[in-house]
C-alpha cells in the first residue's frame, strides 16, 4: 500500500472518529504570541526553510484561538502567504490536508476551529489547482469532506466585535470554489459541491448579513463555466430556489420572520448569481434564468 493511500485512509479514519492528529498547542513550541505577532510586519518571512515548514504545521492549532489577531492575522494569513508563494513543501501541505480535514469535524463552543480549517483548506486546494500534487483518492476525499462540511454548517455567526470572524458558510464556499475550479474534479464531485451550496442558500430561519450569498454564488459560477455538468443542473437549482413551497406563494413570506429570511437569502443569492454570470456570453442562459426567477419573488 502506497504512502499516499495510507495518508488518505488515515485522514478518513480521523474524520470518522473525530480524533485530531497530535499537534503542538498555540503558540507552537519555540514561539510566543509576541514573536508570532511580529510575522505580519515582515510579510511572514521565515528564512530557514525547515523552521517555516515546522511552523506551518504548528500554526494549525492557532486556527482555533479566540484572538483574531493570532487566528486570522497570523495563522491564516501566514499559511495563505506561504502557499501562494509556493514556500511549503508537498509533505507539509499533505500534513496540513490531513490535520485540517480532521478539524472540519471538530465542533467547539467558540466556533472558530472548523470554519478556519475550511478557509485554510481552500488555500491547500488552490495549490493543487495551480499545480496538481494530490493523488486522485486524496482529491476525492477532499471534495467529500468539503461538501459534508458546507452542507453541515449550522453555526451561522459571521463577524463579532472583539471576536472577529467565524463565517462557516462563506469559508466552506471558498473551499468549494477552489475545488469547483479544479479541472481534475470530475462531474460527480462538482455535483456534490453544487448540492452542498444549494443546501445553504436559504437556511431555515436565518437571514445572511455578512456577504454569504455572494460567496455561495462563486462556486456555482465556476462550475457553470465548465462543461462537465449539464445545463439542467443549474436550471434545476434555480427552479428549486424560486419555488415558494411549502408556502402557497411568495407573498406569504411577508407573514413570518422565517419567510422573510428565506425571501431575503434567496433573492440575494439569485442577484449574486446573475451578477457573476452576466458578463459571460456562454452563461447567458443562467443569467436569464436568475433574472426570471427574481421576477417571481416580490
Amino acid at each position: 500500500m502506497s504512502t499516499i493511500i495510507r495518508s488518505v485512509l488515515a485522514a478518513a479514519a480521523m474524520l470518522a472518529s473525530g480524533v485530531l492528529p497530535a499537534a503542538a498547542s498555540c503558540p507552537p513550541s519555540g514561539w510566543t504570541r509576541e514573536s508570532l505577532a511580529q510575522l505580519p510586519g515582515s510579510e511572514f518571512a521565515v528564512a530557514d526553510d525547515a523552521v517555516r515548514q515546522a511552523l506551518a504545521i504548528g500554526l494549525v492549532d492557532c486556527l482555533a484561538d479566540p484572538d483574531p489577531k493570532l487566528r486570522d492575522g497570523v495563522g491564516f494569513e501566514a499559511l495563505s502567504a506561504w502557499m501562494r508563494a509556493d514556500r511549503l513543501e508537498v509533505g507539509t501541505r499533505r500534513e496540513l490536508l490531513i490535520r485540517l480535514q480532521a478539524m472540519l469535524q471538530q465542533a467547539d463552543a467558540a466556533g472558530f476551529r472548523a470554519p478556519f480549517a475550511a478557509l485554510v483548506l481552500s488555500e491547500v486546494a488552490r495549490t493543487d489547482r495551480i499545480k496538481p500534487w494530490l493523488a486522485d483518492d486524496e482529491r476525492k476525499q477532499l471534495v467529500l469532506a468539503a461538501s459534508a462540511f458546507l452542507s453541515g454548517v449550522r453555526d451561522y455567526r459571521g463577524f463579532e466585535d472583539g471576536a472577529g470572524w467565524r463565517h462557516g458558510v462563506a469559508h466552506g464556499a471558498d473551499l468549494a470554489l477552489q475545488l469547483a475550479m479544479n479541472p481534475a474534479v470530475a462531474a460527480v464531485g462538482q455535483r456534490a459541491l453544487l448540492d452542498a451550496v444549494a443546501s445553504q442558500v436559504a437556511p431555515a430561519g436565518h437571514a445572511y448579513v455578512f456577504g454569504e450569498p455572494e460567496r455561495l454564488a462563486r462556486p456555482v459560477w465556476a462550475m457553470a463555466r465548465r462543461t462537465e455538468l449539464d445545463a439542467s443542473a443549474f436550471t434545476s437549482l434555480i427552479d428549486k430556489l424560486a419555488a415558494p413551497a411549502p408556502m402557497a406563494d411568495w407573498r406569504e413570506a411577508f407573514s413570518s420572520s422565517a419567510g422573510l429570511a428565506r425571501r431575503h437569502d434567496t433573492r440575494a443569492f439569485l442577484v449574486a448569481l446573475r451578477l457573476a454570470t452576466e458578463d459571460e456570453p456562454a452563461l447567458a442562459g443562467i443569467t436569464e434564468q436568475a433574472k426570471a426567477a427574481l421576477a417571481t419573488i416580490p
